[in-house]
């Protein structure tokens, strides 16, 4: 197997065995297909969708029919064939994007010229075509998604990573997605190697969205097939380096196919949506794509600033919002919400970290005539695995919902590995349509993870209901190991974050002699406050178990978290180690 693949011809490298991901696809989907046609079979419970005798469990959701295997067709192609059913369809009337800072927008009629304009003229003057890897450092403005759609309508592999990473991240990045091109902005462009630049705020940019190049447009030599590479995605490396995850135009097609459901369920009609999730993360890049098909406005924040976020719900009558949990735990608390009309927001949804049961009621309470949906997934697995659907679900709080459309699963024992039923905590894995191809560059982590017949390792230790609905406990390799028990972190941030006088707060592991390790929380105190460390303990102490109890607090200016608001503990871990804390 090659160690990895060329800028020219990256369509052709395949992480895992060529034909693997085709034929897992197509035995799940003809199995899916008879089930749903004719009924689960008896030996799967229609509430929980668990076969008792392949101790798998099936989405309760509508099956979703996806376009033919054999089809060529790109991911923007069929977001727009799900705007757009025919011909005769006409675009809507109205913005696709805002730019929250400047009130500057693109109707949807202008978007597409742009991406049609933009396609041309990256394959006459950038020469890019299908399989080339265009790497994308910059920050979220109306230029981004007509570069993604103009991108995918080509076949060149999209590699957007954050705007912030330091030269050495970007460095490896490179090293793993190999481009042959790089889209920055002039504030970015410096961090990048040597290596053919498109600066998007520069006129040259402006002029390649607006001008068709001069001379016969340039066919494509190969139709962009749905298993083609679509985007290298940068794991978050929450517990380790990051990853390059391949995801396929399959993939974003499955992503997006969950429109159909959202129309026809009467879940929510399209309108506004505020987008404080930055593009070059799954969440942001996956929902940009759901969002065109919807036919929805998209307000984007060039950078998060939570007054500017709560001017834009009031000012462009926000109706959706899909935000990380600190933001949920802002709106809880920040006494800056009662100063704006928020009357047009009917739902949120959250998702990309845990979210606590006691901050979820409250938001209920604070915002009792907006939906909190809650949704689970990884980069992994193309953003979606579980989600809530409606208001009923969405007081099932501590849940991340029931599986998305499409979607096995299986709770396997870390030990024996027997699979589970409902009710017992194991390691989630999952299969279906919305699985990477694989880690860029890194066959055994790709092994360790996608195993032969499609089930992706998801690294979380979680447990179905009696309902059907997926609870995450937390990330197996993040428990803590308190003598003989095993400790959740999320379970004591939830309690931490419920404290009236803590504004944030994170929990370690922290060695110890007797017990192996125990449990320490970083704690960011709401202003004015004079909480000292043994009223935190005690806090929790009321509220656990014993062995679950804090036995070391510090106090933080902040949390550090990656952008999706995942909690970076391994940089909470060597600051403990180079620290004098002392035991409660």
């Amino acid at each position: 197997m090659e160690s990895g693949p060329s800028s020219g011809d990256f369509a052709t490298y395949i992480v895992s065995s060529p034909l693997l991901l085709p034929v897992v696809d197509s035995i799940w989907l003809c199995f899916v297909s008879l089930s749903m046609a004719d009924g689960f079979p008896p030996s799967v419970d229609a509430r929980t969708g668990f076969d008792s005798g392949t101790k798998i469990y099936h989405s309760l959701r509508p099956f979703l029919t996806l376009p033919p295997l054999h089809l060529p067709l790109s991911a923007a192609d069929y977001a727009i064939s799900l705007l757009c059913p025919s011909p005769a369809t006409p675009l809507p009337d109205k913005p696709a994007f805002i730019n929250a800072s400047t009130g500057v927008s693109l109707t949807y009629s202008e978007f597409f010229r742009r991406v049609r304009t933009l396609s041309s003229s990256l394959r006459s003057i950038a020469s890019l075509s299908k399989g080339d890897v265009a790497y994308v450092l910059a920050p979220t403005s109306l230029e981004i998604p007509v570069l993604y759609f103009s991108l995918l309508s080509l076949g060149v592999v999209i590699s957007p990573a954050n705007p912030l990473s330091t030269a050495s991240e970007i460095s490896r990045q490179i090293a793993l997605s190999r481009p042959k091109i790089a889209f920055a902005t002039s504030g970015t462009a410096v961090k990048l190697p040597s290596l053919p630049v498109i600066l998007l705020d520069s006129p040259e940019f402006d002029s390649m969205m607006r001008v068709t190049p001069n001379g016969p447009y340039p066919e494509p030599t190969q139709p962009v097939r749905q298993f083609d590479p679509a985007a290298i995605l940068y794991s978050s490396g929450t517990t380790g380096n990051f990853k390059g995850v391949v995801l396929t135009h399959r993939n974003v097609i499955a992503v997006t196919a969950g429109v159909t459901t959202v129309r026809e369920s009467g879940e929510r009609l399209p309108g506004a949506n505020l987008f404080t999730v930055p593009l070059f993360h799954v969440f942001g890049f996956l929902v940009s794509a759901r969002s065109m098909a919807m036919g929805d406005t998209v307000i984007l924040m060039e950078r998060f600033d939570f007054a500017m976020m709560l001017k834009a719900i009031e000012k462009y009558k926000v109706m959706y919002m899909p935000v990380s949990p600190p933001l949920v735990v802002g709106m809880v608390k920040s006494p800056e919400v009662d100063k704006y009309d928020l009357s047009s927001l009917q739902a949120v949804g959250c998702g990309g970290a845990p979210l606590g049961k006691e901050m979820a009621e409250k938001f209920t309470q604070r915002f009792p005539k907006v939906t909190l949906g809650q949704a689970y997934g990884l980069t992994e697995t193309s953003g979606g695995v579980a989600r809530t659907m409606g208001p009923a679900e969405s007081y099932r709080y501590g849940t991340a919902g029931r599986l998305v459309e499409n979607t096995e699963a299986k709770i396997v024992d870390a030990e024996t590995g027997e699979a589970l039923p409902p009710g017992k905590q194991g390691e989630l894995w999952v299969r279906g349509p919305l699985i990477m191809k694989g880690y860029v560059g890194d066959d055994e982590a790709t092994a360790a993870t996608l195993n032969s017949v499609g089930w992706l390792k998801t690294g979380d230790l979680c447990y179905f209901d009696q309902d059907g609905f997926l609870f995450v406990v937390d990330r197996l390799k993040e428990l803590i190991k308190y003598k003989a028990y095993q400790v959740a972190p999320a379970e004591l941030e939830a309690l931490l974050q419920s404290h009236p006088q803590i504004a944030d707060a994170a929990v370690i592991p922290y060695p110890d002699e007797e017990a192996g390790q125990i449990p320490m929380a970083y704690v960011v105190r709401q202003p004015g406050s004079s909480l000292n460390g043994s009223q935190v303990a005690d806090f929790v102490a009321k509220q656990v178990a014993p062995y679950k109890k804090i036995r070391r607090v510090a106090f933080i200016n902040a949390i550090p978290k990656s952008a999706a608001g995942k909690i970076l503990r391994r940089e909470l871990v060597k600051i403990s180690q180079t620290s004098s804390i002392s035991k409660l």
